[in-house]
């Protein structure tokens, strides 16, 4: 890609849990390569630096990735050496952090790349105990921006004092999908999804999900719905015990609702392109994946009244919105959008994620930051070499929105 295109680095300091080769963590963390891609396709090059115990260099759809021992399970002391040659080597015009969690790393990191700018994005980070605030705060004030899905999630770090009033902050989701429409009917018939509607969850059985408040509603909805019925899907599930026996002891649910388990991410598409409507109760998220999956497939949202839901549906334009571990609220909310399920309204919610949510939406929001970072650094950076896009932001200070 020529030279004259703006070049970011986005880097991650979080290792793998499970210690993946290069090439299975790619597959692994889909959203990582998303973001990475979805800024590539928008006229940015893009190398992705990755903490990792493996060493090695490799591209992908146009985007070169990097795997280097250091992040939160390796001393940045040890790492300084080998980053700084790697930046001195690339020379990227925007450094793109991954997390807020690391503010010992991001200090380091202004010391090995002086006067590039750095933009921090959350990932589902929380403000840290009293005692940890001081250095989470001299971090956070070298970022030239900080970027959430929904600019109200810097709320809870500008009241204690973490984000300043100044910051300049930025609205994009963390990711992306590349879930597609499908028949419906086809997709019943592969999954035997049934239901009228048929109500499909994704997402973990835990407190936040909150699973109990859902089942709650379903069992009064029933008695109006006599047709619906609920599919869930879901990974970790300290609450099975706990829904297996609200179910049991339910005669309206025993038969309606069906616990699937973790089922393959390919499957989760069939199941989304079989299903009416999607829920979920979370009372917090930093984005919600399997929201942006939903919308990608044209599966209308049935989902908390949250900051980031808000976000991925225009305040609730997109499907319709409901006031988190409220049972009854949930209740009234699925009656009234049973009647309106139909085409029109998976049109319409695939047709929000193109514009909003999808590779090319989230690239240009991307693409958008970096240039307006540029801009304000008065990098040398020849920006008219690289492409415009629409919903330009100006160089003003505060809270900056990225919808297109």
């Amino acid at each position: 890609m020529a030279s004259s295109f703006p070049h970011v680095a986005q880097i991650s300091f979080f290792n793998d849990p499970a210690d993946r080769h290069p090439v299975a963590l790619l597959d692994a963390w889909p959203t990582l390569v998303a973001v990475a891609e979805a800024a590539c396709a928008a006229g940015v090059r893009v190398s992705v630096i990755q903490a990792s115990t493996h060493s090695q260099e490799l591209t992908r759809n146009g985007v070169d990735y990097y795997f280097l021992p250091f992040g939160a399970a390796t001393p940045m002391a040890g790492a300084a050496e080998p980053l700084g040659t790697l930046f001195r080597r690339l020379s990227p015009n925007v450094i793109h952090v991954h997390g807020l969690g690391f503010p010992r790393h991001v200090l380091d990191l202004a010391q090995v790349a002086p006067g590039i700018p750095i933009v921090l994005q959350d990932h589902a980070d929380r403000p840290p105990r009293i005692w940890r605030r001081a250095l989470w705060r001299r971090a956070i004030s070298r970022a030239a921006a900080i970027t959430f899905c929904s600019a109200e999630q810097a709320r809870p770090f500008q009241a204690v004092g973490l984000i300043s009033s100044g910051a300049r902050l930025y609205a994009i989701p963390e990711s992306t999908s590349r879930f597609t429409p499908g028949d419906r009917e086809q997709a019943r018939q592969l999954t035997g999804i049934a239901g009228d509607p048929a109500i499909l969850w994704v997402g973990h059985l835990n407190a936040n999900k909150d699973p109990l408040t859902m089942l709650a509603g379903i069992s009064v909805a029933a008695r109006t719905l006599p047709g619906l019925k609920v599919w869930c899907c879901f990974g970790s599930a300290p609450l099975e015990a706990e829904v297996r026996r609200h179910i049991e002891g339910d005669p309206l649910l025993t038969d309606r609702v069906h616990l699937l388990g973790k089922v393959p991410h390919a499957a989760v598409e069939r199941l989304m392109r079989a299903a009416d409507l999607f829920v979920l109760g979370s009372h917090h998220e930093s984005t919600g994946y399997s929201v942006i999956e939903a919308l990608a497939c044209g599966l209308p949202p049935l989902i908390t009244d949250i900051p980031s839901f808000r976000s991925l549906t225009a305040g609730g334009e997109v499907g319709m919105l409901w006031q988190p571990g409220d049972s009854r609220a949930f209740c009234d909310a699925l009656q009234l959008i049973a009647g309106r399920l139909g085409p029109g309204m998976r049109a319409g919610a695939r047709l929000h994620f193109e514009r909003e949510l999808s590779l090319s939406a989230l690239g240009s929001k991307l693409a958008e930051m970096y240039r307006d970072q540029l801009q304000i650094a008065g990098g040398k950076q020849d920006l008219q070499a690289w492409p415009a896009h629409e919903g330009g932001l100006g160089p003003t200070g505060g809270e900056v929105s990225c919808r297109r």
